[in-house]
């Protein structure tokens, strides 16, 4: 073989004179899921069949996080205290660390408590950055979260930055299914009994993030699973779409407790969701919405079953708190359809409300 050819084949030299380089960039994809759920049949949420639905397709490189599991009574205060999220965030991050090469993708998906999550997964990239595979090791990790936590932008969190971090590790998106403001469960009197002990740094989204969607439930009423929206006022509303759906926060998030006559509900968001993380660059299977049959017109999941009636304080949700909520078209004839306001020209414009046509 001529050595020039040898050279083209070696390095992928193009038409242009240009070496480039034959490594592909691996796409990343985190999925950490909410609460109770894994990937154990009857347990999967909209989360878990994401997973599937990617490892089938073998083209990205996966990482799932199951929600903290019910062991029995002995580790209710640890479901109720959030005991493990500080773990579920820093594993992510190490699998990130080791295989993230500049020039890959980065996408974040979560529901409930595991939307939570990767947020401050987001976070922790953008304030303090990626570690390079070289540093990957568990005490760094250790040390990028503790700086993340206590002050991001101390001196000394930036000198950690600049010496074991990529310089930039960009995140093409976050994508959400009803973050709770609550991190673990809220039981009624018992969740008092436990100091909330993870705050995010930021409920904006950062600049290392391209882009952020966010499914929310407008039929959630249970004061324990109270809403936690990203807040755009005056800040990147064009990259960030929050979006209003039928249903609970199981129905949103595909948490159906073996209804299954819930899941074209729960289907829409995660359509939804879908759609947009292929619009953005996420490589699906050709047919993929085949499998996920959507009815906005069908049953929920409820909110009122298993342990649902001890949580009695309830209120319906407040929409239109910030200009990148809108309301998705099937959720059209929904009591909020009145309530929400239409902030500029976007896709919700279609779903004004009658206060608002008449101003």
């Amino acid at each position: 073989m001529p050595l020039s050819n040898f050279i083209t084949r070696l390095f992928g030299r193009d038409r242009a004179g240009i070496t480039r380089n034959v490594a592909r960039a691996q796409t990343h994809v985190v999925l950490i899921d909410g609460t109770f759920s894994s990937l154990q049949p009857g347990t999967e949420t909209s989360i878990g069949l994401t997973y599937r639905l990617l490892a089938r397709q073998g083209a990205h490189c996966l990482y799932y996080e199951p929600g903290i599991e019910w062991r029995g009574w002995r580790n209710l205060p640890e479901v109720m205290a959030g005991v493990g999220i500080n773990h579920q965030i820093r594993r992510a991050y190490q699998f990130l660390a080791e295989r993230y090469r500049p020039g890959d993708r980065i996408f974040l998906l979560g529901y409930s408590r595991g939307a939570y999550a990767v947020r401050a997964l987001a976070g922790l990239i953008d304030r303090i950055g990626l570690l390079r595979p070289e540093h990957a090791s568990d005490d760094l990790v250790l040390q990028a979260y503790g700086h993340y936590r206590d002050d991001p932008i101390h001196p000394g969190a930036r000198s950690f930055a600049a010496q074991y971090c990529h310089t930039r590790a960009g995140i093409t998106a976050v994508g959400v299914l009803d973050t709770v403001q609550a991190v673990g469960i809220r039981w009624p009197i018992l969740w008092r009994l436990f100091p909330k002990v993870h705050a995010f740094r930021s409920h904006r989204l950062g600049q290392s993030v391209e882009y952020g969607f966010h499914a929310m439930a407008l039929d959630e009423n249970r004061n324990a699973y109270a809403l936690d929206r990203w807040r755009t006022r005056g800040n990147r509303t064009a990259s960030v779409e929050q979006v209003w759906f039928r249903g609970t926060h199981g129905d949103v998030g595909g948490q159906l407790n073996g209804r299954t006559t819930a899941r074209p509900l729960a289907n829409v968001p995660l359509v939804w969701l879908l759609s947009e993380l292929e619009r953005v660059g996420l490589d699906l299977p050709g047919g993929w919405q085949d499998g996920l049959p959507t009815d906005a017109t069908a049953p929920s999941a409820g909110n009122w079953g298993g342990f649902g009636p001890v949580f009695l304080s309830r209120r319906l949700r407040r929409v239109g708190q910030d200009p990148s909520e809108w309301l998705h078209p099937s959720a059209a004839g929904h009591r909020a359809a009145r309530q929400l306001r239409i902030w500029g020209a976007r896709k919700g414009d279609t779903v004004r409300s009658e206060t608002d046509a008449a101003e």
